[in-house]
This record gives C-alpha cells, structure tokens and sequence, in this order.
C-alpha cells in the first residue's frame, strides 16, 4: 500500500511539472541570441552611437530604449522596439556598449572586466547626446525605457528630467535614494521572481513614488516571470509571451499617457 501511495505521488508531481506554465520554471539565465539584420527598423548612427532606428521618421515624439546587458541586437529586444514604433513613436536602441554587449558564451569574455569597461554612469552620459541629436531633428518629447542594466540608466535620465517620462523594465541595482529623486511620470515594472527586485523592494518603490504626488507613477509586479521576462522568452511559450505582451502594452500606454508633444 505505501509504495502505491509513493508511486501516485510521484506521478502526480510529474503530471505537475508537465503542465506548469514555462515561465514558473527557473528564471532563463540564457543569453539570447543575436541578429544584426533582424528588425523592421534600420542600423544608423545617432548621437555617436550605432542605434537601430524604427519607426515613423518624422515623429515629433520618441522612445531611448536602453538594452540590458546584451544590447541591441537580440532579435526580440528588436522586436519589442518595433511594437513601440506601431504606436508612432520613433524609437532609438543604441548600442551603448559599442560592440561590446556580454557574451558569456565566448570563452574570453569576463564578466567584472565587462562591468567596469561598461557602467550605467557612461550609458547616462552616452545617452544626452542621443537625446540632444533627437531634438535637433525635430523631436519634441522623449520618453526612456530602460531594461536591466538599461534601467539604472533611465532612472537617471528621470532624475535629471533629460526624458518626459520613463519605463523602468526589471531594473537592475536600482536604489530607493535613486527613487526619490525622481523628477517625471515612472513606471516601474517588475517580476514576482526576481533576486534582485523582489516584491518586497517594489512596494517600497511604491511607497517612495506615492509620496511624491505631483507626477504620476506605476510600480507593478507581475505573478509567475522571472527577471528579464520582457525581452527573453520562449517564444513557443504562451504564458511567457503573453506576460511579457501585456508588460509591453503596459509601456506603451504610459508612453502613450505621458510623451506628448509641445503644442
């Protein structure tokens, strides 16, 4: 009888597992893959960077978006730039780590080499002159989303009222005191699983942000993704897709919301 109960046990569990969506497994350590052709968009320079550039040309309103670690060139992260575009926004992705994104993959890549040559202090410097080459052909509003590492960048940018608005997407080593020095609207769209932002931190962003009522603000934690779930996913996945879409939607309405032109 006990090793009945054991054996059923135990096909329950992997009944389970089976089914469980894919996205409330371990978060993806993965880097993606990389394709400097993909996109809808085209590669330029702006500002003294490389950037892949979408979106209607002659739009009075943009979006810096600021990569996590490995840049511009995943196909997906491409792909989201694209959606923003659909919104008619022109949207700039630079390559803030010129040539450089993290490949853990190649053998000589190391990553506190790669950290010190690659600070989120240089991306906000790099950043202005992206921003200043978009005002100067015509652009009027700016908004910043910023991934991972992208996303200490945009606060930043935030603080110091460089942007109109800001979407901060799993940010990384974002701090409270970075928080509240915000200047414009925020949204701040974190993971149910993640090590370096958990529940607890966005709640107190929450709190930090709500206390400052003269802009607007988002802090929303979505259930069941890991970190970096906007940008890589499975895309066979429907639960992980479906995520990072709404998270995406949700960038875009505040984008949509707040980035508007000078009348």
């Amino acid at each position: 009888m006990m090793e009945l109960i054991l054996l059923t046990s135990l096909l329950l569990n992997i009944a389970s597992s089976q089914t469980r969506p894919q996205a409330q497994a371990p978060c993806y350590r993965e880097p993606p893959t990389f394709c400097p052709t993909c996109g809808a968009g085209t590669v330029t320079e702006l500002g003294g960077l490389k950037a892949y550039v979408t979106g209607p040309p002659h739009s009075k309103k943009a979006v810096l978006m600021i990569s996590d670690i490995y840049g511009d060139e995943p196909p997906i992260y491409r792909s989201v730039a694209d959606k923003v575009a659909g919104a008619g926004f022109l949207v700039v992705a630079p390559d803030f780590f010129h040539g450089d994104a993290a490949n853990p993959s190649n053998p000589k890549y190391d990553k506190d080499t790669w950290r010190k040559n690659h600070t989120t202090d240089k991306g906000y410097e790099d950043a202005k002159p992206v921003i200043a080459a978009l005002k100067e052909k015509g652009v009027s509003a700016v908004g910043a989303a910023g991934f991972c590492w992208g996303g200490k960048v945009a606060v930043k940018l935030a603080s110091n009222q460089d942007v109109q608005a800001a979407v901060l997407l799993h940010p990384s080593n974002v701090t409270e005191d970075e928080i509240k020095v915000v200047k414009v609207p925020i949204a701040v769209l974190g993971a149910e699983r993640d090590n370096g932002l958990p529940p607890a931190q966005m709640k107190r962003f929450d709190e930090i942000l709500y206390a400052k009522p003269k802009f607007d603000h988002l802090v929303k934690t979505y259930p069941g993704v890991c970190h970096g779930w906007t940008v890589r996913y499975f895309v066979n996945d429907t639960f992980a897709v479906n995520s990072a879409a709404e998270a995406h939607e949700d960038m875009i309405n505040w984008f949509e919301k707040h980035v508007k032109c000078d009348k």
